[in-house]
């Protein structure tokens, strides 16, 4: 898998979601889990992207003991400023959340750590200056931020520099065309997008929420593109989705991520706990789209022909990357 930068840290190509196996879409197996996590590495990911709140702590603990033995081998990221007690970016918060997610990942450094949501009740300066500190202290390489809109970005860059921002980012979910994709080449932040396969919609494998699981994601906060009615307008797009995968030779999955890819500096990261989606993932790094098909694609699928909004209406109005 060929390689892209964020700051100083050289990673692979597309980076692995580790959320799916502890929380979101239903159990996991950490049997299944392990053995998918060391395959990954095996087949040239580098890129291993968790959080504190994933699982309340599991998949922080699941990659700590899977790969402990392997900590030299890939870029690891993770987040703080969410848990199951809601969002803290008090300073105080982000310095304890770190240290406790060094000891489950048994590791003496993150290599990028993010503010995985902003607190509307903290300035942005005092939690990244809480993340500057423990860059200063060795606890942790680079600092990126999630889910945040330009202004935030612009101050929070000039506290720290800001080697990485993470949002959701695919075909159907477009928010970062609003602006913060030109900030970021700009200021040479990294975009790494999350969800790049639509919460599996992408792939043509998904199903509306009237079969999916109470807990699962698509059916609480990203709702509204499951419901039946909308999720059966939204299939009519994978028609002529799953033609221009074919003239390509690649599946939809890695149609949607070899999309994302034609932006040079984009590191998408898949999420599954499926050891052959995870292989299928990976290969789409070598698939190079030409200029007319990413027209095509674009044509295809976007936010004006999709049917809903990524997320509830709740959730919408309180995220900071939604901001006008």
């Amino acid at each position: 898998m060929h390689k892209r930068q964020i700051r100083s840290l050289q990673v692979s190509a597309i980076g692995l979601g580790c959320m799916n196996m502890s929380s979101g879409y239903g159990p996991g197996d950490d049997t299944v889990s392990t053995k998918l996590l060391n395959e990954a590495l095996d087949v040239g990911y580098t890129f291993l992207d968790t959080a504190q709140v994933y699982g309340d702590g599991h998949n922080e603990t699941l990659i700590g003991n899977a790969l402990s033995k392997r900590r030299n081998e890939f870029v690891l990221a993770t987040k703080c400023g969410m848990s199951k007690a809601g969002i803290n970016g008090e300073p105080a918060g982000i310095l304890a959340s770190c240290d406790a997610s060094l000891k489950k990942l048994k590791t003496d450094v993150i290599d990028l750590y993010y503010l995985h949501r902003v607190d509307p009740n903290v300035p942005i300066e005092d939690s990244v200056g809480a993340l500057s500190q423990l860059v200063e202290q060795g606890k942790v390489r680079e600092i990126g931020l999630s889910e945040v809109c330009c202004e935030t970005l612009r101050r929070a860059h000039k506290v720290h520099p800001i080697a990485a921002l993470q949002s959701e980012y695919s075909l159907w979910s477009r928010t970062p065309e609003r602006g913060i994709l030109d900030l970021c080449d700009e200021l040479s932040i990294t975009m790494v997008p999350f969800s790049p396969l639509g919460r599996a919609f992408l792939t043509g494998k998904a199903s509306d929420v009237t079969t999916l699981l109470d807990d699962d994601l698509r059916c609480t906060i990203a709702r509204p593109r499951f419901e039946p009615d909308a999720f059966k307008k939204n299939c009519e797009l994978l028609i002529p989705y799953a033609e221009i995968a074919e003239q390509n030779n690649c599946s939809m999955a890695q149609l949607a991520l070899a999309w994302l890819l034609h932006r040079k500096n984009d590191v998408p990261i898949p999420g599954t706990k499926h050891i052959e989606f995870m292989k299928e993932n990976g290969a789409a790094s070598e698939i190079v789209l030409d200029d007319s098909t990413v027209a095509k694609l674009n044509e295809t699928i976007n936010e004006s022909t999709v049917v809903g909004t990524r997320y509830e209406t709740p959730r919408m109005a309180a995220t900071d990357s939604e901001r006008d």
